[in-house]
């Protein structure tokens, strides 16, 4: 009696997660910080139980379970972390100086280059010499 108890409860596990099935980023997107959090802590309980019932033996159905519901889990990190990371850039957008992992990551190279005000600048002595001795201008004959 013991393994149809566990059987049927197996059955009726399957038919309430079956609901559930993946989580689209697209439907996460419009939850709130509140709401994707609470879904993370239900992913992550209903992942402990199907490792449970992995180690007692469980259904089939269960163990194929667990690799739908650990994608679901990076699915909500990643939208949690991707509305976060946007929030910050809204808030320092236009600041003089942005946290480095707000920044662009571009290459190392092109990060120590020099800004284009940079380039420009001149030093005095090269200011006065090209005052004057400026370019000559020659006429061409066509």
């Amino acid at each position: 009696e013991e393994r149809i108890g566990a059987a049927a409860r197996d059955d009726a596990d399957f038919r309430v997660s079956k609901k559930k099935m993946k989580v689209k980023a697209y439907e996460l997107r419009t939850k709130t910080k509140g709401d994707l959090l609470k879904q993370l802590e239900e992913l992550k309980s209903e992942l402990a139980q199907l490792r449970v019932a992995k180690v007692t033996g469980g259904a089939a159905s269960k163990l194929a379970k667990i690799k739908v519901v650990r994608k679901s889990i990076a699915r909500v990190l990643t939208v949690f972390n991707q509305t976060q990371k946007a929030k910050l850039r809204e808030l320092y957008q236009g600041n003089k100086f942005v946290p480095k992992d707000l920044r662009q990551k571009k290459t190392r190279a092109m990060r120590r280059a020099l800004s284009p005000e940079e380039k420009a600048a001149k030093t005095q002595k090269q200011l006065k010499k090209d005052l004057n001795f400026p370019a000559r201008k020659y006429a061409v004959m066509a």
